[in-house]
């Protein structure tokens, strides 16, 4: 598992955990809006998938009630037990998943989801998710208040070739035990150059992202709120500069950066920054102190990896040039009476190889050919054209042509 995927999957996990737990402070979370949404979590072996039926509520649970679960072709049904969990296990990872029941006349079903090679699925079937609440009092207004990025919010850098990809992994908490209004707008906009900017898998649907405009909108519940961001940087040279500010306070600064040949990270913000070696990859890691909602955070990189071009502009100038001697060749060559026909399969045979390796250079460049095929067609090619102009040359008439 990559580090992006990790803390993507560690992330969704948290979520998962924080959801079907009952706070001894807080609101008891919606089940409705659960229903039916798989939920990657370590706590479950790879290749199982846990069935949570309730009804109305989370702590209704309901036992003893059969769940009927199809992967591929492959369909079983399990009951579930005295917690009004079904497991099934031994799942193929990337089998297309989904499962249901039916309570009291209702059919209740869960999303369709492929299945995950090294994480278990979590899902809690809600019965009675279809049907609104009893009309209750009128709610009370909600009180302005302050909520901060705490817990294990940070930044998340990595590298793609030479574009960078940033991942924001925050959570939004509200401390005190009843829904706020923030007491500043929870809006802010991603740094210069920011492109494909979206939310994560897990991050609420408070959150919305237009274009480089991040917002949150309100209220916020009590404890943790979290907005799970994503967004590239387009290749700028081995050194730039990411300044962010945010609409609330930063409990620790917390910025991570995958490890790749000499890249450094530094900021002003940070009280330490020291490289720490992970299950795939190191990685550096900085942290500092508190963040003033609406201070710069700025991140200094240097030593960023790049691609070298050379090798491709090399080639597309070759075949440039071959074309153009290919062309030149073609018009100014002679017909003989013994050798007309030879000639022309072999020009024939010459334009077509150029044709070719104009093709794969337009296809290293679209990126649909990896370096390692690009090199052996590469060689290939301009073999076969050497043997083609060796032969040409060797025909009558070829002096005149050079």
């Amino acid at each position: 598992m990559n580090l992006k995927a990790l803390w993507i999957r560690t992330a969704v996990a948290l979520c998962a955990a924080a959801a079907l737990s009952s706070p001894a402070s807080g609101q008891m979370p919606d089940a409705r809006q659960m229903s039916g949404i798989p939920m990657p979590t370590p706590d479950v072996p790879a290749g199982a998938l846990s069935i949570r039926l309730v009804r109305g509520e989370l702590t209704n649970n309901v036992t003893g009630h059969p769940v009927e679960l199809h992967a591929g072709s492959r369909t079983e049904t399990a009951t579930t037990d005295e917690n009004g969990r079904a497991v099934f296990s031994g799942l193929q990872p990337g089998a297309s998943v989904h499962a249901m029941a039916e309570i009291d006349g209702e059919r209740i079903e869960s999303q369709s989801f492929t299945m995950p090679p090294d994480v278990g699925i979590r899902i809690v079937l809600v019965a009675g998710a279809g049907v609104a609440p009893a009309a209750g009092p009128p709610m009370p207004p909600v009180a302005p208040g302050e909520v901060v990025f705490a817990g294990e919010s940070r930044i998340q850098i990595e590298f793609d070739d030479d574009t960078l990809e940033v991942f924001y992994l925050f959570d939004l908490a509200n401390p005190s035990s009843a829904p706020v209004t923030p007491t500043r707008e929870l809006v802010f906009e991603l740094p210069e150059g920011a492109q494909s900017a979206a939310t994560l898998e897990g991050s609420s649907a408070q959150a919305t992202v237009r274009g480089r405009t991040v917002a949150v909108t309100g209220p916020i519940a009590p404890g943790i709120t979290p907005v799970r961001l994503a967004f590239g940087l387009a290749p700028a040279g081995p050194d730039r500069v990411i300044v962010q500010k945010l609409p609330a306070s930063w409990v620790q600064v917390q910025v991570i950066m995958a490890r790749a040949g000499a890249a450094r990270m530094s900021s002003p913000q940070f009280t330490s920054a020291n490289e720490m070696a992970g299950q795939a990859q190191s990685f550096i890691l900085g942290t500092g102190g508190a963040l003033a909602a609406g201070q710069e955070l700025s991140l200094a990189l240097t030593g960023l990896p790049g691609r070298s071009r050379m090798g491709r502009n090399l080639s597309l100038a070759l075949a440039a040039l071959l074309l153009l001697a290919g062309a030149w060749v073609a018009a100014s060559a002679r017909t003989g009476s013994g050798d007309a026909s030879r000639r022309a399969a072999l020009v024939d045979r010459r334009d077509r190889l150029m044709a070719d390796l104009v093709r794969l250079e337009e296809q290293r460049r679209a990126g649909t050919v990896d370096d390692l095929r690009h090199a052996a067609r590469y060689e290939e090619l301009v073999g076969q054209l050497e043997r083609v102009y060796g032969e040409l040359d060797r025909q009558p008439g070829a002096a005149a042509e050079v």
